[in-house]
Parts: C-alpha cells; sequence; structure tokens
C-alpha cells in the first residue's frame, strides 16, 4: 500500500488531509513538524510527502532539502497559508511536485497526489532564502502567479504580463529578472506610456550627439543600458505603429542602434513587457502588429485584481503596515479591527494594491495605527482613485431629500457618478466597477428614463 507521510503543525489541517488520504486508500503517517518528519522518513521512507512550510524545528523548503539527499527522494508537495513568489520559486528550484494554498480544495489536493505518486519530480539547483517577497497573498489566484513566474524565470523568453492598473506587474517582473539567468545584470524599467513617440526611440536605442536638435551628447538608451540583464517595458500597448516595427527589429535581431550612429551594436537582454491593455483586441482591431505580440509574449501571466481575491486583503494590510510603520518612524501599531477589515473588504478598489498601500500610508500618518473606522471611511473617500473616482466621495456630494434612503439609491447614484467620468462610456464604467457590461445596463434600466446611445456604441 502507499504510504504517504504528511505533516503540519496544525491539528485540524493534520487531520483533514490525513483522512481524506486514508479514505482514498492510501496508507497515512503523521507528523507534527520538522524534527518528527524526519525521524519517520529515517525510520521508513514513505512515498510521497505532504507537508506545510512553517512549522515548529524548521520549514517545508528546509524538510525538502533533507529529502532531496536521499537516494531515491519522494516526491513532495507543500502547503501553506502563507505563499510568497520567493517560497514558490525555490519550491520548484528544489524539485518540490507542487505548491498548494490553503484553504484547499480536498479534490485538487487528491488529483495532485496521485499525479505525484505518477511521475516523480527530478532534483533542481538549489538556491538561499531570499528577502520578504513584496508580493503577498495565499489566493490560488496568486498562487498560480507564483508558480507561472518561477516556471518561466529561468527560459530565455519574453514574458507579457497583464493586469489592470495597479495590481504589481513591475513586481512580477522585478522577480522574474531575480529568478532568471540574468540576476547578476541589471534590470532597467521603461514607463512607455509617459514617453512621447517623439522621444521613446532615442529612450530604448540611445543617441549619438548631433543627432537631433537637443543631442547635445551621447546617450546609452535603456537596451544598452540593460545588456547582461533585464529591460521591463511596461504599458507596451501604449507605443506607436512605427515603433513597433523598430522593436520587432531588435526582438529579431538583438542588435541596438542609436540614433545618429553609423553601426548597431549586440545585446544580450531578457525582455519583459506589461499592459493593462487587451493585446489581443488590438491585434484584431489592427492598432498592434500580431507579429510583433507573438514575439513579445513568449509566455504570459494573468494578475489578478485585488477585488478577485479579497481573501488576501488582511495579509497585505499587514504587510502595508509594517512597511510604513518602518518608513514613516512609527510604533508597531496592533492587527487592524474586524470593523477595519470589514470597511476596506467594502471598497472596490479600482486601483488595486497600489491604491491600498496608499490608503494605508495615509489613514497612518493622520491617526498613527489602523484601529479608527471613521478615519479609514473618511480617507477611503477623499483619497483619489487612479480612475478619479471616489467611493464614498460620491455619496457625500449626493442631495438626499430624506434623511435616508434605500440601498439601491446609493448605487444608483454612484454608478451615474463614475458614468459622468467616462462621459457616458459604459464599457469604461463597468470595469471602474468591476462589473459585467450587462450587469451595469441592467442596474441602470429601472431608473432610466430614455434609451440614448453611449460612446462605445451600445445602448443602456
Amino acid at each position: 500500500m502507499t504510504r504517504i507521510l504528511v505533516v503540519d503543525d496544525d491539528l485540524a489541517i493534520r487531520e483533514m488531509v490525513a483522512m481524506a488520504l486514508e479514505k482514498s486508500g492510501y496508507r497515512v503517517e503523521r507528523a507534527t513538524g520538522f524534527g518528527p518528519a524526519l525521524e519517520a522518513i529515517r525510520e521508513r521512507q514513505p512515498d510521497l510527502i505532504v507537508s506545510d512550510i512553517y512549522m515548529p524545528g524548521g520549514t517545508g523548503l528546509d524538510l525538502l532539502k533533507e529529502v532531496q539527499e536521499l537516494a531515491d527522494p519522494p516526491p513532495l508537495i507543500l502547503m501553506t497559508a502563507k505563499g510568497s513568489i520567493e517560497t514558490a520559486a525555490l519550491a520548484m528550484k528544489d524539485g518540490v511536485f507542487d505548491y498548494l494554498a490553503k484553504p484547499f480544495d480536498l479534490d485538487i489536493m487528491l488529483e495532485r497526489v496521485r499525479a505525484a505518486l505518477a511521475e516523480k519530480a527530478p532534483p533542481s539547483p538549489r538556491e538561499e532564502n531570499g528577502p520578504e517577497s513584496m508580493i503577498v497573498g495565499s489566493h490560488p489566484t496568486i498562487v498560480e502567479v507564483y508558480k507561472a513566474t518561477s516556471r518561466v524565470a529561468p527560459m530565455k523568453v519574453p514574458v507579457l504580463v497583464f493586469g489592470e492598473t495597479g495590481t504589481g506587474k513591475e513586481l512580477v517582473a522585478r522577480a522574474l529578472h531575480r529568478f532568471g539567468g540574468h540576476a547578476e545584470g541589471p534590470f532597467i524599467p521603461v514607463h512607455c506610456g509617459a514617453i512621447p513617440d517623439t522621444l521613446i526611440e532615442s529612450e530604448l536605442f540611445g543617441h549619438r550627439r548631433g543627432a537631433f536638435t537637443d543631442a547635445k551628447g551621447d546617450r546609452r538608451g535603456a537596451l544598452t543600458q540593460a545588456n547582461g540583464g533585464t529591460v521591463f517595458l511596461d504599458e507596451i500597448g501604449e507605443i506607436s505603429p512605427v515603433f513597433q516595427v523598430k522593436l520587432l527589429r531588435f526582438l529579431e535581431d538583438g542588435l541596438v542602434q542609436p540614433l545618429g550612429a553609423e553601426k548597431s551594436e549586440l545585446v544580450e537582454v531578457r525582455v519583459v513587457v506589461a499592459t493593462h491593455r487587451d493585446l489581443k483586441a488590438m491585434v484584431a482591431s489592427g492598432s498592434f502588429r500580431q507579429d510583433l505580440y507573438y514575439r513579445l509574449a513568449g509566455y504570459e501571466i494573468w494578475i489578478p485584481p485585488l477585488r478577485d481575491r479579497i481573501s488576501d486583503l488582511p495579509a497585505l494590510v499587514e504587510h502595508f503596515q509594517q512597511r510604513f510603520n518602518l518608513d514613516l518612524g512609527l510604533p508597531e501599531g496592533g492587527s487592524p479591527s474586524g470593523e477595519v477589515l470589514a470597511v476596506l473588504a467594502a471598497h472596490p478598489w479600482p486601483g488595486n494594491v497600489r491604491e491600498l498601500g496608499h490608503v494605508i500610508r495615509r489613514v497612518l500618518i493622520e491617526t498613527g495605527s489602523l484601529d479608527d473606522v471613521a478615519a479609514v471611511q473618511r480617507i477611503l473617500g477623499i483619497v483619489a482613485h487612479p480612475e478619479g473616482v471616489g467611493s464614498t466621495a460620491v455619496l457625500s456630494s449626493a442631495n438626499f431629500t430624506e434623511p435616508f434612503v434605500p440601498l439601491d439609491e446609493i448605487e444608483r447614484l454612484y454608478i451615474l457618478s463614475v458614468l459622468t467620468h467616462t462621459k457616458g462610456n459604459k464599457t469604461d464604467a463597468a470595469r471602474i466597477l468591476g462589473i459585467e457590461r450587462k450587469t451595469l445596463a441592467r442596474k441602470l434600466r429601472p431608473t432610466a428614463g430614455s434609451v440614448t446611445k453611449d460612446r462605445d456604441g451600445g445602448e443602456p
């Protein structure tokens, strides 16, 4: 009978996993931490190990290293409630079979157990633990980002990172650099959307003195600066069709020719690009070259918006609280109350994690802690979203004729405020609100006085 060792200091998790495995016909042994797990392995090597990462006496990564020293190491599946891109990358490099975020579906766990028993993972190079991750969360969608990043980081392929504004695209790009083959080289970020079309070529390729009116000296472009490392092109969807051709040529031959130069220079650069736009739709509309898209999208990583992983909000709040307490010289504060977390969880977060960090810092500056519900509500209303829409600011500007109004009226006023901001574009409004366009149309229909065409061609 197949023997599986389950290691977790949490009795409830340990027994839940063990009983599910036993019910599926496996023989299960249990260990409460690193030391007991080593004893069980030395006494009789199991066919598979399912282990927590953080536990007494050592981590699951430590256990993985010990297991890899065995002549015939059994596959190991790691579980964690504190996922990070570092632990995922290090675990996969050391040969872990899979990485599950708690809480997980037992059926998924059993499927991964069957897959691990059918195919043993080969050992991989080891790496020292790195600093604390800037990407925080254990929701299954963000764990998939960890796994995708660690999977493709060592490969010499361009990577397209896409997601809404503020989700952490540059952090993923930095992780790809850190765990890739150019980690000792430079990481050069370029925000394509912030550079005028007339300057983007000079910014990336550089120029020689006299190449144009203001070229008073030679300048190395970002691609040359990134030689031996990684260049990160943020908002790649903003570049003009003319420059798309020049970027495509570089991706094909790796040659950089500064403006005004007679000769080209060969550079070795890992290219990572990011966008909040739908590049496939842009290809279909003819505004983005199809051949460039396929060159850039050697592999794609999607980062979920904060609203889709709201269970990570407490961990993110704790992360920002610790970071800003240190930056601002504030004493360590207690954890935010359940009421504060509830207020934060109810916010739509159109600016995603970046907006959350901005709000937490503002609250800490003004109050020194995260236990004042009224202050959090007030700051959520006055801090401008990236899209220019404030949640409670909408309500404070409404002219109610009664002391209290129905909830659907508040919702309607908020939606109308967003529509005013988007100048009637319902597609943009639905994106800001985080709902489908047909849901927006349904919410507007009962109060609409007339049917009018909006900017993107639809009807309410």
